[in-house]
């Protein structure tokens, strides 16, 4: 058991896409939690180029960014909003943590403790939501492109390899958020 605390914390989840990241994050955020996606970064940095918003375009500005910023650039552009939003909310959340070295950023610069929650779920299953969904749907080929190429260039094996907490995503939607809303309650983050 967890012990409760009232202290600020950041609670970051982490995954690979198609994992339930974004359906954590949305019932985080409908909850009244700050909830900023570094992948918006990411897509602000298209609409400011002018770019269509697609997986290629969003993988040549990711790369841009860690270019220009070194690979905890998600972390280092979004530190502003995140040091603001822990002086207006106890508890923030963080959609999309990518690389090692921006947890290893985070934990050195945002001030208060960093929790790393995983969610997870097997390849193909993965791959079917990636290809199902509405926006920026993925084929197979692409999702199991995408996966190497955040794996290989963005080093988003470690965030999931040392979370605090995994959560098995391969029931129903209501049974990953029910898991996430325990761990919540155990961690005492407020409701």
């Amino acid at each position: 058991m967890e012990t409760r605390t009232d202290q600020p914390r950041a609670l970051a989840l982490v995954g690979m896409a198609g994992a339930g990241k974004s359906l954590c994050a949305q019932h985080l955020d409908a909850k009244g939690y700050f909830t900023l996606r570094f992948g918006g970064v990411v897509i602000d940095a298209l609409q400011r180029r002018g770019l269509t918003v697609n997986s290629e375009n969003e993988r040549i500005v990711r790369e841009d960014l860690r270019s220009e910023h070194g690979m905890a650039a998600m972390a280092v552009i979004s530190l502003p909003r995140l040091r603001d939003a822990l002086r207006k909310h106890s508890h923030i959340i963080i959609d999309g943590l990518y690389s090692f070295s921006e947890y290893k950023y985070l934990r050195e610069h945002l001030g208060v403790p960093l929790v790393l929650v995983a969610i997870v779920a097997p390849r193909h299953t993965r791959y079917a939501r990636l290809e199902a969904r509405t926006e920026r749907p993925l084929t197979c080929a692409e999702a199991q492109q995408r996966d190497m190429l955040e794996i290989e260039n963005l080093e988003k094996g470690g965030p999931i390899a040392i979370a605090d907490y995994t959560l098995q995503n391969d029931g129903s939607p209501a049974a990953l958020l029910g898991a996430l809303d325990q761990l919540l309650d155990r961690l005492g983050f407020p409701d």
